[in-house]
């Protein structure tokens, strides 16, 4: 197995592992340090010994000897009787011996619970299920990376004081959560199709995670709509992986993809699932996202998009959430049915309310408006800004390109 593939199965496994052993042990914080230390362990050995026949099944033995380690010493220090400390100690099970449930769904669960604030429980679930960095956790909420960090900490120390039981909850509590549970699976599936940091665009291995966990979330409750529309936006959205990457791995932008490399299987279940939840009455944001996916989807060229329907949508979607990224969108759909002059107009907005001050999005889509009202001038000078904020070295390339495009006339 490749250094690549077996990053990658790391990822996959890191909140498997996590389920079972918190599911075994209890302790939250203690756990998450446990598999953390396993998966270190992981890539410093496999690569010279090679990954073991049940790879899932050595990370949870490692993970449980760290934390026998751990427990060993908090009884030591609190003086417990020598029969507490043995069952408290007992071995983790060997590899062949380790569970094979998946655990992941009530990681999720757990998480989301309603002892911690909804900011606090979306930025450790993507810390302890979906395996995001601070730093990338910091830039889907726009805030700065140490404030996300103590935000994370004081999650775990939430979770540890609750002493939150590691069990599906019922049907009331699971509707309570599902809201930021949702919220957790579109961010982490937003950072693999769009990384926010790095050398790559895409973390196919994120948003597959995600994919997959919205499909549990929707095989739980199949008559939520929304976790349906969720589900129909990842399926709609990843449908064009295929096509956003040149062969050097850089950006193709929408209007310039080519749409025979799309995925036809998955736009036409994405489709159908988002008819179907379309139909049911109630309407919320994430299948307002994937309608709007969806209108993408079915234009076989760009210019038959049919961008007034699009900004139909964002208009609802507008009115349902204060999210500037929304008004970012309708911003640009404007711009395609009214002309830039319309969507400029609606930046100016943007940049009055300061939500979005400083990012680079603004900038580029401002760049975007410039070059297609003719504002060449403009257009560039935007277009630099952009590409000296951004932390994601593929869009960087790519704004950098659309600048060099401008100043040379071609």
């Amino acid at each position: 197995m490749t250094q690549a593939g077996q990053d990658a199965l790391l990822r996959e496994l890191a909140p498997q592992v996590l389920g079972a052993v918190v599911r075994r042990y209890g302790d939250f914080s203690a756990a998450e340090d446990a598999v953390q230390e396993a998966l270190i362990a992981a890539a410093m050995q496999w690569p010279a010994q090679g990954v073991p026949d049940n790879p899932r099944g050595w990370l949870i033995r490692v993970a449980g000897r760290r934390m026998s380690d751990h427990l060993r010493a908090e009884l030591a220090r609190r003086r417990r009787e020598t029969v507490v400390v043995m069952q408290a100690t007992e071995e983790a099970p060997a590899p062949d011996e380790a569970p094979v449930q998946d655990d992941t769904l009530i990681l999720l669960f757990m998480c989301c619970h309603p002892a911690l604030t909804r900011p606090s429980a979306i930025a450790l679930t993507l810390r302890a299920v979906g395996g995001l960095t601070t730093v990338e956790i910091a830039n889907a909420f726009l805030v700065p990376e140490a404030t996300m960090a103590q935000r994370i900490s004081r999650a775990k120390q939430s979770i540890q004081k609750s002493a939150i039981g590691f069990e599906m909850p019922n049907a009331d509590d699971r509707a309570e959560r599902l809201g930021a549970v949702l919220h957790v699976l579109y961010l982490i599936f937003n950072e693999g199709y769009a990384s926010s940091v790095g050398t790559q665009l895409q973390r196919v291995d994120l948003s597959s995670e995600a994919i997959r966990m919205a499909r549990a979330v929707h095989q739980l409750l199949p008559d939520h709509e929304e976790a349906a529309g969720l589900l129909a936006l990842m399926i709609l959205t990843d449908a064009r992986r295929a096509a956003r990457t040149g062969p050097d791995g850089e950006l193709i932008p929408l209007d310039e993809q080519d749409r025979t490399r799309w995925d036809a299987a998955a736009i036409t279940e994405g489709v159908a699932l988002i008819s179907r939840a379309l139909s049911r009455g109630a309407v919320g944001v994430y299948q307002l996202q994937a309608a709007i996916a969806a209108v993408h989807d079915e234009a076989a060229r760009h210019e038959d998009t049919d961008w007034p329907q699009i900004l139909a949508l964002y208009g609802l979607l507008k009115r349902m959430t204060d999210n500037p990224m929304v008004a970012l969108s309708y911003a640009i759909a404007a711009a395609m049915v009214h002309g830039p002059a319309v969507g400029l107009a609606l930046l100016d907005e943007l940049d009055r309310e300061g939500r979005l001050a400083g990012h680079y999005r603004l900038d580029a889509v401002r760049g975007h408006l410039r070059e297609l009202a003719g504002d060449r001038v403009a257009a560039l000078a935007h277009y630099r800004a952009a590409a000296s904020r951004t932390t994601s070295i593929p869009e960087r390339n790519y704004l950098i390109s659309r600048a060099a495009r401008l100043s040379t006339g071609s």
